[in-house]
């Protein structure tokens, strides 16, 4: 079977220098960019919100299919329109460029950042049970609260509020009924006065935010 994505047809003489195969090559790499850019946040560089809803619907599936869990969590700056009135609106990308880096550097490779809008913001963290989601989201909340941006000598403190949930088999829920669950645990982050994490059950006391073997090679591992 004849694998060429360029056949006979269109370089018959079959030579590397073929003008048509490089302008099919150059088509093919700016088809591939155009798509990437459908799929971002010019911004952030994190997936956008149609990204967010694809990417959800197809690692539920998986939940229904292998019955590990989804984890989602929703996340919001703390107090961002007092920033950018103070501030000014470049210090406000300045601070979402900022935090969103600092997660980047937080999350596993397998992990979903996406920008939400505005000041908030979604992880989707494939195969990962509740008590791993409370700890990654911990993390991302002691990580921003802990380094302040600073522009010159201007010092902004910046913090964040999450909210948690996971996604099982034995549930009937489409992503965005999933993504409002997960909002409603964020409101409630916001209420309890900011700069907290809150998820199902809380009853019981999340586990150490200390990485896991597991979570420390999915997060350090080379890529």
């Amino acid at each position: 079977m004849n694998k060429d994505p360029y056949p006979d047809i269109v370089c018959p003489g079959r030579k590397k220098e073929c003008s048509a195969l490089h302008e099919l090559e150059e088509l093919r790499r700016e088809c591939l960019r155009l798509r990437e850019l459908t799929r971002r946040d010019s911004l952030t560089g994190f997936f956008n919100f149609r990204y967010l809803l694809e990417a959800l619907g197809v690692e539920m599936e998986r939940t229904r299919r292998t019955g590990l869990p989804t984890g989602l969590i929703m996340k919001d700056l703390d107090h961002f329109k007092h920033i950018n009135d103070r501030y000014g609106h470049e210090t406000g990308n300045k601070a979402l460029k900022w935090c969103t880096q600092i997660w980047r550097n937080n999350i596993r490779r397998i992990d979903i950042p996406c920008r939400y809008g505005g000041e908030e913001f979604a992880i989707i963290l494939p195969s990962t049970r509740l008590a791993q989601a409370v700890r990654a989201a911990e993390r991302l909340r002691e990580a921003i609260a802990s380094a302040p941006l600073r522009i010159n000598e201007l010092r902004v403190n910046i913090t964040a509020s999450f909210g948690v949930d996971v996604y099982t088999a034995k549930e009937v829920l489409e992503p965005k009924e999933f993504i409002s669950r997960a909002d409603g645990f964020l409101l409630n982050a916001k209420e309890m006065g900011r700069n907290c994490v809150r998820y199902p059950g809380e009853g019981v006391e999340p586990a150490s935010t200390e990485l896991t073997q597991e979570e420390r090679e999915a997060l350090f591992s080379k890529k």
